[in-house]
């Protein structure tokens, strides 16, 4: 059954209607969700899933604590290459619910390096990324290398640059077909 990775910016704590219509879609087709323990979006969908009693939910969280898991949904802890907790120890969960998935969807502010990072692990695992754009209050579909690099052209050089000092630090330009991922 089709995994679904639903994450987000923790600058985004309420879903509008056409994020809470995705969700359903989900619910009707009975998909498993994987999503993280973080305040911001991953809370968020965990508060809007449990409001429907919704089951097939598996929350991870980065090392052996776990900041959020409203619905008390099965925990998948993730081990974390430092105790630090900085953007590199909740990234470990972050690549195994990437990895794991067959789709993600992304609740993106218009500025989070790491919800795009999310995109960029999907994508360059050859898997579909939808990001619903909650400043434009649109969805973007991408399903493959040339449908980032539309999505990802318009948005600024600083915000592409941090973007591939991540995805450098993690190896992910070299697994793609095309090494210019961001430009």
């Amino acid at each position: 059954m089709m995994k679904v990775f639903v994450g987000g910016s923790r600058h985004v704590s309420r879903l509008n209607i056409q994020v809470r219509e995705r969700l359903d879609r989900i619910i009707q087709k009975r998909l498993p969700v994987l999503v993280g323990d973080a305040n911001g979006a991953d809370k968020a969908v965990q508060q809007y899933l449990h409001s429907k009693h919704y089951p097939s939910v598996q929350v991870f969280c980065a090392g052996n604590l776990c900041r959020n898991n409203i619905g008390h949904w099965n925990l998948r802890t993730v081990p974390a290459e430092t105790r630090n907790k900085t953007f590199d120890f909740y990234a470990a969960k972050d690549r195994e619910m990437a990895r794991e998935a067959d789709i993600g969807l992304m609740i993106w502010d218009g500025r989070s390096v790491g919800t795009l990072l999310n995109v960029v692990r999907l994508i360059a695992q050859r898997k579909k990324a939808v990001v619903y754009n909650v400043p434009q209050r649109r969805f973007w579909e991408l399903k493959n290398q040339s449908d980032w690099q539309v999505f990802v052209s318009r948005w600024s050089a600083d915000l592409r640059n941090r973007l591939e000092e991540k995805a450098a630090a993690e190896h992910l330009l070299e697994q793609l077909s095309q090494p210019a991922l961001l430009t």
